[in-house]
């Protein structure tokens, strides 16, 4: 296994991690925060800017996957790099957004 094609697989698992919410909130006709408002990833953009940015993610996340090395499911190194990409990426995004939408600190009923 080359250790290129894990690195792949990894950033694969952050951009198609990152895919979903703009994804979602651009197809929910929500703004949400992407790296082209003002302040990058702090001010929000468009539910189209959303859409965008959410499918050049998903693409590249795609490429990275089918179109490096040779993925496969069974292969517990290839899905675990896939995985840990996924994994940090999303808790990096719970941390950073949950600053602008309640989630760091929700309130307790």
């Amino acid at each position: 296994m080359n250790w290129l094609h894990l690195v792949s697989y990894f950033f694969a698992g952050a951009f198609l991690t990152n895919a979903i919410p703009h994804l979602v909130s651009g197809m929910m006709g929500r703004a949400f925060q992407s790296p082209f408002a003002k302040p990058s990833g702090i001010g929000l953009s468009s539910s189209t800017v959303n859409v965008l940015w959410g499918f050049f993610n998903a693409a590249v996340g795609y490429m990275l996957v089918v179109r490096v090395g040779s993925f496969d499911l069974r292969s517990l190194s290839d899905v675990l790099a896939l995985a840990v990409g996924a994994l940090l990426i999303g808790l990096f995004s719970a941390q950073h957004f949950g600053q602008f939408h309640g989630g760091n600190a929700p309130e307790r009923s």
